[in-house]
């Protein structure tokens, strides 16, 4: 029930004047019942997928999902393509096929190794395969024993006892042989690429001070989950450019590029054919799954994973050709949970024989013998290349490490496990980020395209993702000539509730203030616990006042003055994108309640009794941070915002806990690129330095909109004058 018809009723019903002034909607020692109250999910959650019913929804749905995708990748806005500097050289021959050792840079400093494998007899052009090795260590230049080579053989995984030492090189091999080329390049920290040692890049688990730094930090830091830096990140990037390598090659066909890989590489393969359109054919192996997501830091990034999953990620590359495989695993589930998801996107997207299911529950975790030859048949099928079918593998003479490594002593390796590097290769990274996202303010559609979208993505909800909200009053006491309520306000969407606290003048003219405070709805009331002289201000100038138990607030907490902090997963090692990949930050959740409320407020019209015609927001405390997100993707929805900033930045923190700690918070231009975005809506703002570059963004911003008249500068968070400022409105 609505805002105005609930009061109307409420007096109609004659419910009781009280004689002091309510306090809370609950019962001491009771909290609301909220969904965010619950247990955090983690990467060993239950990830279904639900195909929307239609292909208008799929698409839209798609185009968010995404969306996540490249902006949790550190992708939004994509990184300028710099000269790769490819190195090709110690070609190996081997009569039906060469093998070549290749380095390249990614990003100036972001080496990337492997080796390039390619038919001799090439006639036309020809496909291009990458592959993903996963998480074997040293992979590419591994040879396993020969005693577990003969086990493997046993089992029906291996065929050969020379090639079934290396599944790695046998892939290549084979995709060679099949006419393809065939690309094999490292993941971080294993066999030649070395700037990063494993015990980062792969086994990170406490936090290191001296890379926590808010100008030169590194890796896992705070400050790198601020602006969205991650190992998946670089490793996601790493494959977009082996797509550009392997498109340099004059032999390519440009519209024949597969990627495949296990494990951690079928993460990689996913990801890849989700965001890269120049992929035509994936095969995730052993990795699709409404169970275990990834367990390595390397597969998981803060904002990657809230609200979808591995098999919706698959689900991304409809209507093109997609096959994958179950093992003795987290998979082994998937023929009835998530496949048959799968086919219904790839029969609605007209495509229903591009899917393909290989069972192998009584395999263990890997790409073996089996899982290939499934591979090779379906590569053959659709890129037509006119093998015999099913593809069998052949046997070969393996190279060995030495002959596979990239670097020699014409070819020095970079610095290995050197912590510079490392920094650099951030600090160049956020350099072109922020070269990108300035130079977007001096266009309002480039903001929207690129700035909004990010600041949309980082903050999870938007209005028109509000969902469904509804008051239910708890008690009420008649102050003459106003209405002092308490009630609560619950999302039924997304299962929020949130107590609220509200002035409502019987000569109200139409307008509301949404008034923030680090103490809830306690921040509306001053001495005796009547309303605050700011408050009452507007109350007796017509406004109707609302102040909010934003989640963990107020009578979220035990006592008044406990002490919040993001809670984090049960896992022990200390990576913010165990929690962030897959639930919202606090500060994310509180921004979500201002949109509740916004969203109540916009449709609160019952028959005759009109909506507010204005929505101000005020917050002059801690939570003008909020504010200002609040505003950046709620836009003209708030009509006036009154802000105190307190000069806060999120790239400023140092602890992931931190109650203000937002993934990607720093990314978009840090707070001042969501004041960005209140352009050109009316904007009274303290806390920012006259000669801060944020301030010069704000000033800019509202210039190219032509409407510097709607932007006010203030010294200090005086109440007094942001109430001023609202009362003189034009």
């Amino acid at each position: 029930m609505k805002l105005l018809a609930l009061i109307v009723v409420c007096f109609l019903l004659g419910l009781s004047t009280l004689n002091a002034a309510p306090t809370r909607v609950y019962e001491a020692g009771d909290k609301p019942a909220d969904v965010r109250l619950d247990k955090l999910k983690d990467l060993n959650g239950y990830f279904p997928f639900e195909p929307p019913a239609t292909m208008e929804a799929w698409q839209e749905r798609a185009k968010q999902v995404r969306q996540r995708i490249l902006v949790s990748q550190g992708l939004w806005p994509m990184p300028t393509r710099e000269p790769m500097n490819a190195v090709i050289h110690g070609r190996i021959d081997r009569g039906e096929y060469s093998i070549e050792k290749v380095y390249f840079e990614s990003s100036p400093g972001l080496y990337v190794t492997g080796n390039l494998y390619r038919p001799t007899n090439a006639a036309t052009k020809v496909p291009a395969v990458l592959f993903a090795h996963g998480h074997w260590q040293d992979a590419r230049l591994s040879l396993q024993t020969p005693d577990k080579t003969r086990v493997e053989i046993a089992t029906g995984e291996e065929r050969f006892e020379k090639g079934g030492q290396s599944r790695f090189q046998s892939m290549c091999v084979q995709l060679a042989r099949m006419g393809c080329v065939a690309w094999q390049w490292d993941m971080l920290s294993d066999s030649d690429a070395v700037q990063v040692p494993r015990d980062v890049i792969h086994k990170f688990a406490k936090q290191r001070a001296e890379m926590n730094s808010a100008e030169n930090w590194g890796l896992f830091s705070p400050q790198a989950e601020s602006h969205l830096q991650s190992v998946m990140g670089l490793h996601t990037w790493n494959a977009i450019r082996s797509v550009d390598l392997v498109l340099s090659l004059p032999e390519v066909d440009p519209d024949r590029i597969a990627v495949t890989g296990a494990s951690g590489g079928g993460t990689q393969t996913m990801i890849l054919a989700a965001i890269d359109p120049r992929i035509s054919l994936s095969f995730p192996a052993v990795m699709v799954s409404t169970a275990m997501q990834g367990g390595c830091t390397c597969e998981n990034a803060s904002l990657l994973r809230i609200g979808t999953g591995n098999v919706e990620f698959a689900a991304l590359f409809a209507p093109k050709p997609q096959g994958m495989n179950t093992a003795n695993d987290w998979t082994k589930e998937l023929s009835t949970k998530g496949f048959p998801d799968l086919q219904r996107i790839y029969k609605l997207t007209g495509a229903p024989k591009n899917i393909l299911l290989n069972r192998g529950e009584h395999f263990p975790h890997n790409y073996n013998a089996v899982t290939r030859s499934a591979f090779y048949t379906w590569l053959n099928q659709h890129f037509k290349l006119g093998l015999a079918s099913p593809v069998i593998e052949r046997d070969y003479e393996p190279l060995s490490p030495n002959e596979l490594t990239v670097w020699d002593e014409r070819h020095p390796a970079p610095n290995a496990n050197d912590p510079e590097s490392e920094r650099a290769i951030l600090r160049g990274m956020h350099a072109d980020a922020q070269r990108q996202l300035t130079q977007a303010i001096d266009s309002p559609e480039s903001t929207k395209d690129i700035l909004r979208v990010g600041i949309e993505t980082v903050i999870g909800r938007t209005y028109e993702q509000a969902g469904d909200v509804e008051w239910k009053l708890t008690s009420k006491v008649d102050h003459g000539n106003s209405v002092e309520m308490i009630g609560l306000l619950r999302n039924q969407t997304y299962g929020e509730e949130l107590p609220v606290r509200w002035y409502y003048p019987k000569n109200w003219n139409q307008k509301a203030v949404i008034w923030l405070s680090e103490s809830g709805k306690q921040g509306l009331l001053g001495e005796n616990d009547k309303a605050n002289p700011e408050v009452q201000r507007l109350v007796d100038a017509g406004f109707t006042v609302l102040g909010v138990d934003l989640f963990m607030q107020g009578e979220f907490l035990d006592q008044a003055n406990d002490s919040v902090r993001n809670r984090v997963v049960e896992n022990p090692r200390e990576f913010a994108g165990y929690t962030y990949g897959y639930n919202h930050a606090l500060f994310a959740q509180r921004t979500h309640d201002v949109i509740s409320l916004t969203r109540f407020l916009k449709l609160a019209k019952v028959g005759e009794h009109p909506n507010p015609t204005s929505i101000a927001l005020v917050a002059l405390d801690q939570t003008g941070p909020i504010a200002a997100a609040a505003r950046a993707v709620l836009g003209s929805n708030i009509d006036r915002a009154a802000i105190d900033t307190h000069g806060f930045r999120f790239g400023k923190l140092v602890d992931y806990r931190d109650s203000m700690f937002l993934p990607g918070g720093a990314k978009y231009l840090d707070l001042p690129g969501m004041l960005v975005l209140s352009a050109p809506n009316p904007l009274w703002i303290s806390g920012e330095a006259t000669d801060s570059q944020g301030r010069s963004w704000i000033e800019k911003a509202y210039a190219i909109h032509q409407h510097v008249d709607k932007l006010r500068f203030a010294d200090g968070g005086n109440p007094t004058k942001a109430v001023d400022w609202l009362l003189n409105e034009r």
